[in-house]
C-alpha cells in the first residue's frame, strides 16, 4: 500500500509514502521458511521455496504498509504480542489461500473444463492442447481484469518504479530520480514473468504427460506444480543474466505481460523506490566495482 519492498539476501526494506507525504523506511531481516542454505541452493528445488518466501514476505509487508498508512486502524489498539500473533495467522491464511486459489484457477480449472469435451474429442493430445489454450486464456483474462482496478493500477505504478530502479543500477547509472525516470519499467526477473512461465511450461508439460482418467489427471497436475515452479525459476535466473538470443526471445512474452502489471510511476513513487533500494543495497559501491 503506497510503498515499495526491496530485498537483498536476508535483508529487506519497506519504504512507504505516508499521508503527510514523508517517506517512512523500515529495515528488517527475513530468514525464509527454510533455513537450510544447501537446500536453498539446489537447482529446481530452490524455486519452490523462493516462491513461498515471496508470498510470505509480500503479505507481511502489505499488512505492515496498510497499518502505516492508516488502512488498518484496529491493530493500533492491540498489544505487541497480539499484533504478532494476529500477523502470523493472517500471513499463513493469505499464503495458503493464494496457493490454493492460484493452483485451482490456473492449473486445475482448465483441466476440468477441457474434460467436458471428452465425449466430442477423444484424442488426449487435442484435449491437452485445448486445456493449454484455456489455461493461457484464463491467466490472461485474470491479469487484464485486475489491471483495470484503480487501486491495483496505483500498485502497478509502484511496481514500475521498482523495476526502473533496478534497471537504472544494472545499466550503470547513478540512482537519481532523473535517471530512474528514463529507465525501462520492464525486467526479465519480474514475478509477472515467473507466473507467465509457470503457466506456459505447464502447458508444455501437460501436452506430453497425458492421463485418461480425470482424477488421475488432476492429481498429476497437482504433483507437477512444484516441478513446474522449479523449472520456471531456473529459467528466470538464467534470463536475468543472459543475453543469449534464444533466451531473450523466450523472455519476451513475460515482458509483454508486464505491460499489464507495471505502470509508469510519478516522481514521488520513484523517490519511495530509491529510499527502499538505498536501505538494503550500496549502489554506489556496486557501480564503482562494476565500473
Amino acid at each position: 500500500m503506497e510503498g515499495i519492498m526491496m530485498r537483498n539476501k536476508d535483508d529487506y526494506a519497506l519504504a512507504v509514502r505516508m499521508p503527510d507525504q514523508t517517506i517512512h523506511v523500515e529495515k528488517e531481516v527475513y530468514r525464509g521458511v527454510i533455513s537450510n542454505k544447501k537446500l536453498l541452493n539446489l537447482p529446481f528445488i530452490r524455486g519452490v521455496f523462493n516462491f513461498i518466501d515471496s508470498l510470505v514476505l509480500g503479505t507481511k509487508t502489505l499488512l505492515r504498509s496498510s497499518l502505516l498508512t492508516g488502512e488498518d486502524e484496529e491493530e493500533e489498539e492491540m498489544t505487541e504480542e497480539e499484533k504478532e500473533k494476529n500477523d502470523r495467522m493472517f500471513v499463513t491464511l493469505v499464503v495458503a489461500f493464494s496457493v490454493v486459489f492460484s493452483v485451482g484457477l490456473f492449473i486445475l480449472l482448465p483441466t476440468v473444463l477441457s474434460n467436458f469435451l471428452r465425449k466430442v474429442i477423444p484424442s488426449l493430445t487435442v484435449l491437452s492442447i485445448i486445456e493449454g489454450i484455456l489455461r493461457v486464456a484464463i491467466f490472461m483474462g485474470y491479469m487484464i481484469l485486475i489491471s483495470r482496478m484503480k487501486d491495483i493500477q496505483r500498485t502497478f505504478m509502484y511496481h514500475g518504479a521498482e523495476h526502473k530502479c533496478i534497471n537504472c543500477i544494472e545499466s550503470g547509472k547513478e540512482l537519481t530520480v532523473e535517471n530512474v525516470r528514463s529507465s525501462s519499467r520492464f525486467h526479465k526477473r519480474c514475478g509477472t514473468s515467473f507466473l507467465f512461465l509457470v503457466v506456459f511450461i505447464s502447458v508444455v508439460f501437460f501436452i506430453f504427460i497425458r492421463v485418461s482418467n480425470i482424477w488421475l489427471r488432476l492429481l498429476t497436475r497437482l504433483l507437477l506444480v512444484p516441478v513446474i515452479a522449479g523449472v520456471s525459476y531456473e529459467f528466470i535466473r538464467l534470463a536475468g543474466r543472459s543475453e543469449n538470443p534464444i533466451v531473450c526471445q523466450l523472455s519476451k512474452p513475460g515482458l509483454w505481460m508486464q505491460r499489464l502489471t507495471t505502470r509508469e510511476p510519478d516522481d514521488s513513487m520513484i523517490e519511495v523506490a530509491i529510499a527502499a533500494v538505498e536501505e538494503v543495497f550500496d549502489w554506489k559501491a556496486y557501480l564503482k566495482e562494476e565500473g
